[in-house]
């Protein structure tokens, strides 16, 4: 049986003529810092819609939320503990999922087999047995998921790997990322929090999570190996995504990662300085990021014919001093009229066309994030198997 958001792109209503009773019904998994980004993107898509539920383990979050969209929507949404409310609400079209990272990939999963469409934050999963399961979900279900890799929104890079793919640098070889903050990243104050603020349980997520109600760790869950991977899943993802997009190869051949806490000993145990070797076919890719110093960032494209800076933008030769090799720089121009990557995911929800950032773009840069961890767990080179899925 066709849903109500299928029968109204079948029948071609837009967001623009669309009847209140006809928006995207969204509910909201998730009220923190990314989740209130997710309500100003909704806010501001241009897109008829509206947001019917808020679901947060944490009181303060969850009345807030629910505060703003009362106000923002006119309408009180419906407010819960637990994720698997929201996929039981029969008029939810769609939901946004902005939780902790290690709990991405079961929820994606709940949610499509509930028939809903999901927007999953990045990383899309953070070990490979959850990546695969929740990709496999996604593949079986008929649903619009767009993960949150916002690079692929962005007018930018979207014009830079058009030059790539045209060939404007010629075969690329050679790639080098890198990401430096001087500040103990994720650490946030914590002595607000109240136990029975939370639905601690909740939070725990079947297990996943360990250990009695932790204040802390529910605060600073970016610094835990239970709650994520680290550096490779909190940002290498936003950047790694860029090597499957547009060297056009899904899934790297090995990966070797380094790394420790060097600096910040505040008993967080996630690395400060990091630094993986993605090897994807004749491709090499470099991820560094350290959070010791503050040189900034840079993410350096080496072709044969030249070089792209994709956080300036800009092409220039490749160094030779053969005049037939010389390349003139120049600046890649933005493309024109890019709806923003909310605004894309909810007319997709409307006309059921694949989102820009697709499960498939979400599994690649899990798969590459899941293989940096496992090396900078084993200090071994690990390997994916595109046949079984499976890290080697």
């Amino acid at each position: 049986m066709a849903t109500r958001r299928q029968f109204l792109a079948a029948a071609g209503v837009s967001a623009a003529h669309a009847a209140p009773s006809d928006r995207i019904r969204l509910a909201m998994i998730g009220a923190g810092g990314r989740g209130r980004d997710h309500f100003n993107m909704v806010r501001t898509s241009g897109e008829n819609s509206t947001i019917a539920a808020v679901c947060d383990v944490w009181k303060v979050n969850r009345e807030a939320m629910a505060a703003s969209v009362e106000k923002t929507f006119g309408a009180a949404p419906r407010q819960t503990t637990r994720y698997q409310d929201v996929l039981a609400m029969r008029d939810i079209d769609a939901v946004l999922i902005a939780t902790p990272d290690v709990t991405h990939p079961r929820i994606l999963a709940d949610a499509v087999a509930a028939g809903k469409d999901v927007y999953v934050e990045k990383p899309f999963a953070v070990d490979i047995n959850d990546a695969r399961m929740a990709f496999r979900a996604v593949k079986a279900s008929k649903q619009v998921v767009q993960v949150g890799t916002q690079r692929r929104s962005d007018p930018g890079l979207m014009a830079a790997a058009q030059a790539v793919h045209a060939g404007a640098i010629g075969k690329i070889t050679r790639v080098s990322m890198e990401y430096h903050f001087q500040e103990p990243r994720w650490r946030r104050d914590f002595h607000m929090i109240k136990a029975e603020d939370i639905d601690w349980e909740a939070f725990q997520f079947g297990g996943r999570i360990k250990g009695p109600f932790d204040a802390r760790k529910f605060r600073e869950w970016q610094l835990f190996s239970d709650t994520t991977s680290g550096i490779a899943g909190l940002w290498m993802c936003h950047l790694i995504d860029l090597a499957a997009w547009f060297l056009k190869d899904p899934f790297p051949q090995g990966a070797m990662t380094m790394g420790g806490v060097y600096l910040w000993k505040d008993g967080r145990q996630t690395s400060d300085v990091f630094q993986s070797m993605v090897e994807y076919k004749d491709c090499l890719v470099t991820f560094a990021m350290s959070l010791t110093n503050s040189a900034g960032g840079r993410n350096l494209w080496f072709g044969t014919k030249g070089v792209l800076d994709a956080e300036g933008l800009r092409i220039t030769g490749d160094g030779s001093k053969d005049p037939d090799r010389v390349m003139q720089p120049y600046t890649v121009g933005k493309l024109p009229g890019i709806e923003s990557h909310m605004a894309n995911f909810l007319r997709c929800v409307r006309t059921r066309a694949t989102p820009r950032a697709s499960v498939e773009a979400g599994f690649s840069h899990a798969v590459a994030g899941c293989m940096a961890a496992v090396s900078l767990q084993t200090g071994r080179r690990v390997g994916f198997n595109p046949a079984t899925l499976e890290l080697t």
